[in-house]
């Protein structure tokens, strides 16, 4: 599938990029079945990630001053978009190389920089995200957790919700309130870096429909920080999560996450073609087409130091709909097929999409709260 697409967009320096990793992938993935491959950026394999962190693919965007590669944001979309299309299990470091470093970089202090983003582009620290909590949805501007300063730093309370493999994660960006009270919306947020293995911190993982268990519960029981633990300024947090959530929902993530069940049914088409699916695939084929130019444009905007806010939440909302519209077509066409059997690895892949499909509308916001964030972005509220 991905041989196929038209690369042109992106500097030939950065292209370059590709035929190493291809390889390396290859050799790694080659008896890695399609269903698992599907789980792909929801796939943790640490091993994996430090075998990318030591060829350099960690932390590309990441000054080498702090151990990274020092490139913009076109190259990691290259790397980032090899390793979806290939189903590579990057959860583990895959927050951190997101945003969190990102974030540190732009609003960390000196030391915080030091400490974490060398780790970060070795592979040896992990990162979840503290935004959702219980009875506030994707509505981060009634965040309730707690961090109240005292003679030591910052003690940390209440209770964060949907934290991705936060069982497997050394720490937490996490958005707290340090003054005020939840209806005081954006004034009194800030963002606090919170090591998991603390003193007070607990982690309940939830257990999905696919019986996988990566997203987790965490629990903030008077829970001392040091000073150095806040993140940029106090009563910043919440300029600070918009960038972050603009690096969260640019990436190629959002339109390719049901990218291994359609390789496996055009495989399968190639082998048996079926009559009349000809359509459809030109009509899946078509919609990648222009959102993967819209993901590229997002990563070009931040390769000009720029923050798509807007932009990123609108290539999310409709990333989104076609990740899910592939599983409900798809499930619908090979229910009808008469004649051969559909292959079992492509009924298992099917399946494992078709339950986990919902989820993709609801991870880095809500389709609600994108369009609202649409809307005022365009002046329309």
């Amino acid at each position: 599938m991905l041989e196929a697409l038209d690369f042109h967009a992106l500097p030939a320096r950065h292209e370059a990029l590709r035929d190493e990793l291809r390889s390396f992938l290859a050799e790694r993935l080659h008896d890695y079945p399609t269903d698992l491959r599907a789980r792909s950026w929801q796939g943790f394999d640490a091993d994996f990630s430090r075998a990318l962190a030591e060829r350099g693919w960690v932390g590309l965007t990441l000054p080498r001053e702090y151990g990274g590669a020092g490139l913009d944001p076109l190259a990691r979309f290259v790397v980032v978009e090899e390793l979806l299309c290939a189903g590579a299990p990057v959860a583990a470091h895959w927050i951190a190389d997101r945003q969190s470093g990102p974030l540190l970089l732009r609003f960390g202090s000196e030391q915080q920089k030091r400490q974490h983003l060398p780790a970060i582009c070795r592979g040896e620290q992990f990162f979840c995200i503290g935004m959702s909590e219980p009875n506030s949805g994707s509505d981060l501007a009634s965040v309730r957790t707690r961090a109240e300063a005292n003679a030591d730093g910052w003690l940390l309370n209440g209770q964060k919700i949907w934290t991705t493999y936060a069982q497997h994660s050394h720490y937490m960006i996490a958005l707290v309130r340090t003054s005020g009270s939840a209806q005081d919306r954006h004034r009194g947020l800030s963002q606090v870096l919170v090591d998991l293995s603390l003193p007070g911190v607990s982690i309940r993982p939830i257990r999905d429909l696919t019986g996988a268990e990566h997203f987790c519960e965490v629990f903030f029981d008077n829970v001392q920080l040091p000073a150095g633990a806040l993140v940029g300024e106090e009563g910043d947090g919440w300029k600070q999560v918009t960038a972050e959530l603009a690096f969260e929902r640019s990436g190629p993530e959002r339109i390719y996450s049901s990218i291994a069940l359609l390789d496996a049914w055009l495989d399968w088409l190639r082998t048996d073609p079926q009559a009349g699916q000809e359509r459809l695939l030109g009509q899946l084929l078509g919609e990648l087409m222009v959102l993967r130019a819209l993901s590229v444009s997002l990563a070009a905007q931040l390769a000009d130091g720029r923050s798509p806010v807007v932009e990123a939440a609108l290539v999310k909302d409709l990333g989104t709909s076609f990740e899910q519209s592939i599983p409900t077509l798809l499930g619908d066409l090979l229910g009808a097929v008469q004649g051969a059997a559909v292959p079992h690895l492509l009924q298992r892949t099917l399946a494992y999409l078709e339950r986990m499909a919902p989820v993709f509308s609801l991870r880095g916001g809500t389709r609600e709260i994108l369009r609202g964030v649409i809307a005022r972005g365009l002046g329309l509220r």
